[in-house]
């Protein structure tokens, strides 16, 4: 997940346990004027509540530790991008899409969708779910109708978090879905990149010039895939191996951009490379099950069920997604620049 976890094991603990963190975060002023989110559960914020689906977490124990209480995030408390809009000097959380008055298309929009792909036809299983071309599609109007300047958005910070259900709820579903048949690992990464491709540039000629595209990270290790394609003892090598594919194509993306794309600075960020060993350090120890109760054969917190006294032991918050601390590590390398390349997103956001 994580690499380099001692070079910011500091920040992290400060972050995390310490109140005068917010104050040094605040005290940076607001460097970019606006912040765009993509992706898919890891970073959706409240999309899906409305949707028909049962990828929706609107419900307690989810929130528990969020000050909102349970608003749709797939975790504890805050996700990766709460972490990176507090980092980078915004007074509030970005909002969800769905709900929000027009005018937040001046200051940020998160269009995340729990069970969001690339491919259109990934997490049909999960019922309704809106897909990345959607999601640009949806930033396209809610920037037309608020009139945002062309200038602004150049200067504005663009996240994306995309994949993963690609391969959890398709490429590697059970029985074996029609992509599965069709496509060697190696062309399903490529047809992956091909549609990222298209939809990213679609993007940049909306205006994104600073945009950090997370990889996939190792979900054959995720409690889910151990019990089922892992045989309930250890990582499915064969999905990381197929992660790992996709992961070399979007940094070999990242770089074509970076040359051809007139004044782009895209970044790669590398959640794929650390282990869950790089956590024991900040005593975050428990990776192989989830802290809230997840009923068998589902992969969500069973409603009002118990959960573990100490979520800060816990990678996994449930059987696919993190923990709220786990989640603050990662913004906090991401936005350093210690699992990022070639650029930092503090670098994007000055």
């Amino acid at each position: 997940m994580v690499e380099g976890v001692s070079k910011i094991m500091w920040i992290v603990v400060a972050t995390v346990f310490a109140a005068t963190a917010a104050a040094t975060l605040v005290a940076h002023g607001e460097e970019t004027p606006c912040y765009f989110v993509f992706g898919d559960s890891v970073f959706d914020n409240g999309n899906n509540n409305a949707l028909n689906t049962i990828a929706k977490v609107n419900y307690l124990p989810y929130g528990i530790d969020f000050p909102e209480g349970p608003t749709g995030r797939f975790s504890n408390g805050r996700i990766i991008p709460d972490v990176i809009a507090e980092l980078a000097g915004f007074n509030d959380t970005i909002p969800p899409f769905a709900g929000a008055p027009p005018a937040q298309a001046n200051i940020g929009l998160n269009y995340a969708s729990g069970g969001g792909g690339i491919r259109e036809e990934t997490s049909q299983n999960l019922g309704e779910r809106i897909s990345l071309r959607k999601q640009i599609n949806n930033h396209q109007s809610a920037i037309i109708n608020a009139v945002v300047p062309p200038s602004q958005l150049r200067r504005c910070l663009y996240t994306i978090s995309i994949g993963s259900n690609d391969y959890l709820n398709n490429y590697f579903l059970q029985p074996p879905t029609p992509a599965r048949r069709q496509y060697t690992p190696e062309e399903f990464a490529e047809s992956l990149i091909r549609f990222y491709n298209i939809y990213l540039k679609q993007l940049y000629l909306l205006g994104a010039r600073k945009v950090a595209l997370f990889g996939i990270g190792k979900i054959g290790c995720i409690p889910r895939i151990v019990a089922t394609l892992g045989g309930g003892v250890g990582c499915a090598e064969e999905v990381n191996q197929a992660v790992d594919l996709f992961n070399n194509k979007l940094k070999a993306l990242v770089t074509d951009f970076n040359n051809k794309l007139s004044s782009a600075k895209f970044t790669y960020v590398d959640l794929f490379s650390g282990n869950a060993e790089d956590f024991a350090a900040l005593g975050i120890t428990v990776g192989d099950r989830s802290c809230c109760t997840v009923n068998p054969g589902e992969e969500l917190c069973a409603q009002n069920g118990p959960v573990c006294p100490d979520r800060t032991k816990y990678i996994f918050w449930d059987n696919v997604h993190t923990t709220e601390i786990i989640n603050t590590v990662i913004a906090i390398a991401a936005f350093n620049g210690d699992i990022t390349s070639p650029f930092s997103i503090s670098q994007l956001v000055n």
